[in-house]
């Protein structure tokens, strides 16, 4: 509500200036700090001031008394050296809050007809997921949840790489380590926690190959080659392994209540040849060369004259193999002189594919792995299932989830589609980027990894999935959940036996510990700025205080509790909306009525909640505008805190005026509502108890 109605007041001057001035201006508006300044302010007149050559204090006053009446808006004040600063209709506002909560968000269609594609998650399927993973994952999964509720159609699709040098290691790890076959692979793939086995078998093939880097460069080509050509054993077992560990990654995302729409397999894009429409769509119009001197001779190159600064900043990246570091030292490289593509190259066509651009389409059929509950597509080489959605429907703007040390190659992707013309595809290319999750030494030694002394004195303790420490995100979930099951037992014992350990925990008790741990997690890694380093710690996701998502989720069950306890002391509020006579009274012309408990600087307080409640598409907004799903993540808690503050200087189940004790349960009802919307957006969830 709240950014509605400051874009009214935009438009509204922006007009007035037009029309009087004969100026075009774009319109700021602040917060003012106090809320007896009113609710929006705009410094527009200091810049009217160099246009005009007049006093801004003299100019805001013409503008206050000529502006005409905007819906919503009491009246506009000039404020210090020249503000304008704007007081909102209190009765009006919380008129249009409560009607605006009656949408529910599962009612409100897309507005907008263009397509957006989220990409996110694309962990490399040769190994279970992580929690820097994990991290990309809730990133994009909340991204699309706020793009959604904005009103965009957005379709959600997870990039399988599923011929690249990390599946590669992990084929030659069981063939030529293992010297195992590939019908044994595929029958390991049935076994319990393959995706772990994988994981510590891709960091045993970390220390094979360091140990003679010539047979790495031979045997990594020759098994890359095979994969990309879909030929023998090697591809076999790759594939094998790949769709395994996907459909691993699958569930373990499903856990956070994350899931896709398409998988698309980086196999395809060799197999359906979009990689050679795309390779010679890039000869042809001379966006690369190929090289026929020096280091890199036989290469097809991407020249860039920004290679030098970009170069020194991907040296910079720690824990990289010697071999990652000159191909990402060389990110230019699109074709290797031994005839394979570079990831970069794969990815131009794919985003090439993305926006409709290439002239070529996938073949599609279910994947049949999919978390319960889901449906999920995948391209496939095969023959193509007729029912699958229209995926190839060009996107107006494409967000990649990928982390900040890929930043060269986004950049790389997008010069690509430049050179070949496409300027506005390039720009409509979005690099969601994110800082790494690291891990507390306490959190590192919860997890059971034996630390140095001198680690242990550390502010963080890196990860590295090539030397096998880190923190599998199955592993984190577990924890998380045994941790808040059994404060969820000891909260409430009568529902079980006292004495009764976690495992004979009721089901209920085991899907309020799960709401609380994946909330615990999932907003520990929103509340952060995305280039914000993130140190994971238990006891500090955990936490029912301070800014965590148990906090959020609490001041939800403790508004819940104010209704059951109402309901219990006065049985007509169970009617209707839950609400007693008087309360419906006060519906009959809600904006007029609450007038009497929102207006006079005695109500402040009540009239600051009912602001923080309405200004959820603000904080929408904000984090759509900046990219930043922290916004929303601050929004949840501040309101929350909010919420908090109220209900211990109100007693609103007490209150004496029964008018005002209805406005009390209405004004929690509102905030009840907008903070499960909020936590909704962010993917967690409300329990009814904690």
């Amino acid at each position: 509500m709240y950014q509605r109605l400051t874009e009214r007041l935009k438009e509204a001057l922006a007009g007035h200036i037009r029309e009087k001035y004969g100026v075009e201006l774009a319109i700021a508006l602040e917060r003012p700090p106090k809320i007896e300044m009113g609710e929006a302010a705009s410094p527009v007149c200091f810049e009217l001031a160099k246009r005009l050559k007049k006093a801004p204090r003299m100019i805001a006053q013409e503008i206050a008394n000529g502006l005409p009446k905007v819906e919503g808006i009491a009246r506009v004040e000039v404020a210090g050296g020249g503000y304008l600063n704007a007081y909102f209709d209190r009765g009006a506002f919380w008129e249009a809050m409560r009607k605006g909560a009656e949408k529910k968000p599962a009612e409100m269609p897309a507005l907008r007809s263009e397509k957006i594609i989220v990409e996110h998650t694309s962990i490399n399927p040769n190994k279970a997921a992580h929690i820097g993973h994990v991290r990309n994952a809730v990133l994009g999964d909340t991204m699309v949840r706020i793009l959604r509720h904005a009103g965009n159609r957005v379709q959600i699709q997870n990039y399988i790489d599923n011929t690249g040098v990390q599946v590669a290691d992990v084929v030659i790890g069981f063939l030529r380590m293992e010297q195992r076959s590939a019908v044994g692979v595929k029958m390991m793939t049935h076994e319990p926690k393959f995706d772990y086995y994988c994981w510590d078998l891709y960091a045993k093939a970390t220390h094979f190959f360091a140990a003679d880097k010539e047979r790495a460069a031979k045997l990594r080509g020759e098994t890359l080659r095979a994969i990309e050509e879909g030929k023998g054993e090697d591809a076999e077992v790759a594939q094998v392994v790949a769709d395994a560990i996907v459909g691993c990654h699958l569930r373990t995302m499903a856990r956070l209540g994350i899931g896709y729409e398409l998988l698309a397999r980086e196999s395809e894009i060799l197999h359906l040849k979009f990689w050679d429409a795309a390779f010679e769509m890039l000869k042809k119009s001379g966006a690369i060369q190929l090289v026929s001197s020096g280091k890199m001779a036989g290469c097809w190159i991407l020249p860039w004259e920004r290679e030098v600064k970009e170069v020194q900043e991907v040296k910079k990246v720690k824990e990289k193999t010697e071999e990652e570091e000159e191909e990402n030292s060389q990110d230019k490289i699109i074709v290797r002189s031994n005839g394979t593509v570079t990831y970069v190259g794969k990815d131009i066509a794919y985003q090439l594919w993305k926006f409709g651009l290439l002239g070529k389409d996938f073949h599609y059929r279910k994947w049949p792995d999919a978390p319960e509950g889901q449906t999920v597509w995948a391209t496939t080489s095969f023959k193509n299932d007729p029912a699958a959605p229209h995926f190839a429907e060009p996107a107006a703007s494409v967000y990649n989830v990928i982390d900040t040390r890929q930043s060269y190659v986004q950049d790389v992707v997008a010069e690509g589609l430049r050179r070949l013309g496409h300027s506005e595809a390039a720009q409509k290319s979005i690099h969601l980027s994110y800082a790494m999750v690291v891990l507390t030494p306490r959190c590192a030694a919860e997890m059971g990894f034996e630390l140095s002394a001198e680690d242990a004195k550390r502010p963080f303790v890196d990860m590295s999935g090539r030397k096998g420490f880190g923190v599998k995100a199955d592993d984190l979930l577990d924890k998380l959940e045994a941790a808040t099951l059994e404060e969820v037992v000891k909260r409430h014992p009568s529902e079980s036996s006292p004495e009764a350990p976690p495992e004979g925990a009721t089901s209920e008790q085991w899907q309020i510990a799960h709401a609380i741990a994946v909330g615990a997690l999932r907003f520990f890694l929103l509340k952060f700025t995305r280039n914000a380093i993130i140190a994971f710690d238990f006891k500090d996701a955990l936490s029912f205080e301070g800014e965590t998502g148990p906090y959020c989720q609490y001041a939800v069950v403790r508004a819940r509790s104010i209704w059951r306890k109402g309901a219990e002391r006065s049985p007509d509020m169970t009617s209707d909306a839950d609400v007693s006579e008087a309360a419906r009274i006060l519906e009959m012309s809600a904006g007029e009525k609450a007038k009497r408990f929102l207006e006079g600087s005695e109500n402040n307080d009540l009239w600051e909640l009912s602001i923080a409640a309405g200004s959820l598409d603000y904080a929408v907004e904000a984090a759509i505008t900046t990219q930043e799903p922290a916004f929303v993540a601050k929004y949840a808690f501040q309101l929350a805190q909010a919420f908090n503050n109220f209900y211990h200087k109100h007693h609103i189940l007490s209150e004496a005026d029964e008018q005002k004790r209805a406005f009390l349960l209405r004004l929690t009802e509102l905030v009840e509502e907008q903070l499960v919307w909020a936590l909704g957006l962010l993917g967690i969830e409300a329990p009814e108890k904690m």
